[in-house]
């Protein structure tokens, strides 16, 4: 009889432990987010990422993704692709705005704004990048697709279409760039009246209702399930989870996760037992 009361101790003891670490976690990558500062007032400012199209001849490709303006940040991000044909002088940005859509009559833009510039003054992350011949084939499918797109004059910040939707479909018309897109790109699931695509990285597949409910299998994203638009999942091949809010833990935080949680496992088998 003390036996059993000490093991459900323990049990009530560690899992609010494991949920502390969890939300924890969240609380701190939300925290360090620069979402709440003003949009008129933010910078736009490149941070180094992109090559000098006046120094580079070569064609490059780069798929960008930063936290979204205001609070639209502290739950996700706005993600675009970055051009530069061979011995162009510029870049070219594609990207879907939903004010733009409003004014123009198309979601869809292609500027020249600085590839790696701040989104509202939250840094952009690198997600892929193509040189060379590669990406000048590349180039050629992504203007295509842009082109393409089945939504350019429509826009929702939830569960989509919206930024992370069209770079999610250009992506799957450019397998060779194996994009891995944040759990934080609500919208990137969205495939409209169609229910089963390729993922957007081109190595897996997805099924999706209107983008808010799904499963994606593939050997880049690993699984991932999406539950009113919010993702869910595990990446192998890097060792982390994906979650809501937070995007990608790292190999280190999910080891300590891992940890905890086969810590609990171990004390319900036992308790069960």
């Amino acid at each position: 009889m003390l036996m059993k009361r000490a093991q459900k101790l323990r049990f009530f003891v560690m899992f609010p432990i494991m949920l502390g670490a969890i939300l924890f976690t969240v609380f701190l990558i939300i925290m360090s987010s620069n979402s709440d500062q003003s949009w008129r007032t933010a910078s736009r400012a490149p941070v180094g990422l992109a090559p000098d199209p006046a120094t580079t001849e070569e064609a490059v490709v780069q798929v960008y993704a930063a936290r979204a303006v205001r609070w639209r940040g502290y739950i996700g991000v706005h993600s675009w692709l970055a051009t530069k044909p061979h011995g162009a002088e510029v870049f070219t940005v594609h990207e879907v705005n939903g004010w733009r859509l409003r004014r123009n009559g198309t979601a869809v833009i292609s500027s020249n704004r600085p590839p790696d510039g701040r989104w509202f003054g939250n840094a952009p992350e690198l997600l892929a990048e193509l040189r060379g011949e590669d990406a000048g084939v590349a180039i050629q499918q992504i203007e295509t697709a842009v082109d393409e797109y089945p939504f350019a004059d429509q826009y929702r910040v939830w569960p989509g279409p919206n930024s992370n939707t069209f770079t999610a479909f250009v992506l799957r018309r450019v397998p060779q760039l194996r994009v891995d897109l944040p759990a934080t790109a609500i919208g990137k699931d969205y495939l409209g009246s169609q229910l089963i695509a390729g993922a957007p990285s081109g190595t897996g597949i997805q099924l999706s209702a209107l983008g808010l409910l799904g499963v994606l299998v593939a050997i880049e994203e690993g699984l991932e399930i999406n539950l009113l638009g919010l993702t869910f999942g595990v990446d192998l091949l890097d060792l982390s989870l994906k979650a809501p809010f937070v995007g990608r833990i790292g190999t280190t935080i999910t080891g300590m996760l891992l940890g905890l949680i086969l810590v609990g496992l171990v004390i319900l088998f036992r308790r069960a037992s």
